[in-house]
């Protein structure tokens, strides 16, 4: 059969099922950085290739499976790989999975896969839950390139000998070794923005607070790939195969953002690199290009309190760097230990001062639920957030996301887990957390969303809000609290 299309990248929507009614105008909208990567990639090899973002669109499973139909492609890859891969990858399996369920019914012939990291994490479960022909595990670069060359040439089954692929052959799974990663990362191209409706994505409500009207002209972009760390509650490993991290360079880096900036208007940017301050002679050198520039962007990215430095920051203040999200999780010592996130709270509070001090906005990160937590260690931590006050917060509640340590440990304990995959989303309905040592899930669940309601409502932290970004931005934040999650396990 002809097809009018090598690839189709699908981001497959789950909006609803992940942020609930948050999704319809508070959360933000990201472009599918990796259908872009990977879009880019393959093309440059000479295939024609599409995207798709079903999220952007609000598409259901059942229009995304037309949609993919009618482009016809050869091969459609579905990649569950969220802005934030550790907590918006697995959420997204479910609409994933009635796509692919969907297609089938309506267009058996064409051949599918899923990617990203949830597949990635899990190869054999996903194989065997899922209607669908391939699984990739790893990056995908030179996974879907050789599988390509295979389905353009019509060679046989036998030819799957591909690193990163895994199939179903007479009944019976057929794993390959994993693909090597690319080491050099100025070797890849950019981006396909060109196949993206750029217009269409938002920045998140709080990256805007010093600009509410103004969240589109968004964009993100890596400038490394992987982690040299390993908390016991991150499965960004299972996409990158172990702890590590691989650079591009500065240069690289500043000639995409020019592009976005003079092609796409580009105002407001992501740095999605799992740990952007890390080395600092190299941060320092992206943040001087970027002032030679004079673009004024809007930029937040993430770091660790131990690895941040005062004479950095405000050179990073310069450049545009205006929020830093750190990952605190715990104001307990034996609670981030037991989940291998080491540094004291004398270092905490020295990167909140050095941040603050430089001019730069502080998205503290707090996790409710990790094993070792009790109602009086997540008291802590809230108070801890309440005292470092910082301009906004995520409180998110423990996850075995697939791929973590947490997630082995809870299978092999039989800790019970979320029964369908979007219960891991943290703003759902059927959202639903391990439990600790001494805390059901539901109980992990409702101190999040008091916590969430009661420091958004503390009078020093609006007090704090209104006197930095306005009246406008405390007004926003007082009816944001009107949208109330629901839950049916809290």
């Amino acid at each position: 059969m002809e097809h009018d299309l090598d690839l189709l990248l699908v981001n497959p929507g789950a909006r609803d099922q992940v942020y609930g009614k948050l999704g319809i105008s508070l959360s933000g909208i990201e472009p599918p950085l990796w259908c872009g990567l990977i879009a880019g990639y393959i093309r440059e090899k000479g295939f024609r290739v599409r995207i798709l973002d079903a999220e952007v669109d609000n598409l259901s499973p059942q229009q995304a499976a037309e949609n993919i139909a009618g482009f016809n492609p050869r091969l459609v890859c579905i990649v569950a790989l969220g802005s934030n891969p550790s907590a918006a990858s697995t959420p997204k399996m479910t609409a994933a999975g009635q796509t692919l369920r969907n297609l089938s019914a309506i267009a058996p012939h064409i051949k599918t896969m899923l990617g990203g990291l949830h597949p990635s994490a899990l190869p054999h479960v996903t194989l065997d839950d899922e209607v669908v022909d391939f699984v990739c595990q790893g990056e995908g670069f030179s996974t879907i390139h050789n599988l390509l060359e295979i389905l353009r040439s019509g060679g046989p089954d036998e030819d799957y000998r591909i690193p990163g692929l895994w199939y179903m052959k007479a009944g019976k799974v057929i794993s390959n070794p994993p693909a090597e990663p690319i080491q050099n990362l100025d070797e890849l191209p950019f981006a396909a923005w060109d196949l993206l409706p750029m217009e269409k994505y938002r920045a998140h409500n709080w990256h805007c607070f010093s600009h509410l009207q103004d969240r589109g002209h968004y964009a993100v972009i890596y400038t490394s790939l992987g982690c040299p760390y390993n908390c016991n509650y991150c499965n960004i490993h299972a996409l990158y195969g172990k702890p590590g991290i691989r650079f591009r360079s500065p240069e690289k880096v500043i000639d995409e953002i020019d592009l976005l900036v003079s092609t796409y208007h580009i105002r407001n940017l992501k740095i999605i690199d799992e740990l952007f301050v890390l080395n600092r002679a190299r941060v320092r050198r992206i943040c001087e290009l970027l002032i030679e520039r004079g673009y004024a962007l809007n930029i937040w990215a993430y770091a660790r309190v131990d690895t941040v430095d005062a004479s950095l920051m405000s050179t990073m203040k310069q450049a545009g760097i205006n929020w830093l999200a750190f990952g605190i999780e715990s104001a307990s010592d034996n609670v981030r230990e037991g989940v291998t996130k080491r540094f004291s709270q004398d270092t905490i509070r020295n990167a909140i001062r050095i941040t603050r001090d430089a001019g730069i906005n502080i998205m503290g990160n707090f996790i409710f639920g990790l094993p070792d937590d009790s109602p009086e260690t997540m008291q802590e931590t809230f108070n801890l957030a309440k005292e470092l006050n910082p301009e906004y917060i995520n409180f998110y509640t423990a996850m075995a996301y697939p791929g973590s340590p947490l997630y082995f440990e809870a299978v092999r304990n039989g800790i019970p887990l979320p029964k369908e995959w979007h219960g891991f989303a943290q703003y759902g309905e059927d959202t639903l957390p391990m439990p600790t040592k001494y805390c059901s899930g539901a109980e992990v669940l409702r101190f999040r969303d008091h916590a969430f309601n009661e420091y958004l409502n503390n009078p020093l932290y609006l007090e704090m809000i209104r006197k930095k970004f306005g009246s406008s931005v405390e007004n926003h934040i007082k009816e944001m609290l009107q949208h109330k999650i629901r839950r049916k396990y809290a």
